[in-house]
């Protein structure tokens, strides 16, 4: 795969994810959406299927990793570091695509949030928060997490018939809900540097009327730890397979 079908893929695919991902959160919390209140299940399928519909898009450009926790995990295993770069900054500029997509999608919502009474805060839609803020605590979920996504990334990958069948992205997509419903809770599974850094940019960029905080203080745990627990995948995997 070239750079430039790399560095495609990675966008037009993150971008799907987080479009669907921010897109069933806004969906969920934001007033006047007919999806309001729909819940916590609600939101976890809906990143899973973020997940299929971008990673099958990428694919065949990039492969879809859509994660740099994966693109590391892949890297940490193999030793192939040429592409890590591109697919990152392929990653990044996705994930910010997509989160303007998704405020554009919502435009309307996000514009009567600001005329409430008392505005909703609007960052858990971009980015993730922590229920209880613990750093080393929450440092470890998200390193636990991510684990528990890239290790068996790279293990399905040996399963001869995910990859013939065409279903690995299936799988992962479920891997994704389930994530969600069993680890989700404290952190609300970042498990993406990607996936939280650049919504949280476009989250302090966007004119978003009473948006509140980005929350700068925490930004550094949903990146720093899925990329711990991507290296950690790669080495594991790499030990044991």
């Amino acid at each position: 795969m070239s750079n430039g079908d790399v560095f495609l893929g990675e966008v037009i695919g993150t971008a799907i994810l987080i479009l669907f991902g921010a897109g069933v959160v806004a969906a969920v919390v934001l007033n006047y959406s007919k999806a309001k209140d729909s819940g916590w299940v609600v939101i976890a399928f809906g990143w899973g299927f973020g997940v299929l519909a971008g990673a099958y898009t990428a694919a065949p450009l990039s492969g879809g990793h859509l994660n740099p926790a994966v693109t590391l995990g892949i890297a940490v295993d193999t030793g192939d570091w040429d592409q890590v770069p591109v697919y990152i900054a392929g990653q990044m500029v996705g994930a910010m695509l997509g989160a303007v997509l998704c405020w554009l999608v919502y435009f309307a919502q996000f514009q009567a949030n600001a005329e409430e009474e008392i505005a909703q805060p609007t960052l858990g839609i971009f980015s993730t928060a922590p229920a209880i803020r613990n750093p080393v605590a929450n440092l470890i979920t998200e390193i636990i997490a991510t684990i528990g996504l890239v290790l068996p990334i790279l293990a399905f990958g040996l399963t001869k018939g995910l990859g013939e069948s065409g279903t690995a992205v299936l799988v992962v997509a479920f891997l994704v809900v389930g994530i969600g419903l069993s680890l989700g809770g404290p952190t609300g599974y970042a498990i993406n540097p990607a996936r939280d850094l650049g919504p949280r940019i476009v989250h302090a960029l966007l004119p978003i009327p009473n948006k509140g905080t980005s929350d700068w203080s925490y930004a550094w745990i949903p990146v720093v730890g899925p990329l711990i627990g991507g290296a950690l995948s790669g080495v594991i995997f790499h030990a044991a397979f």
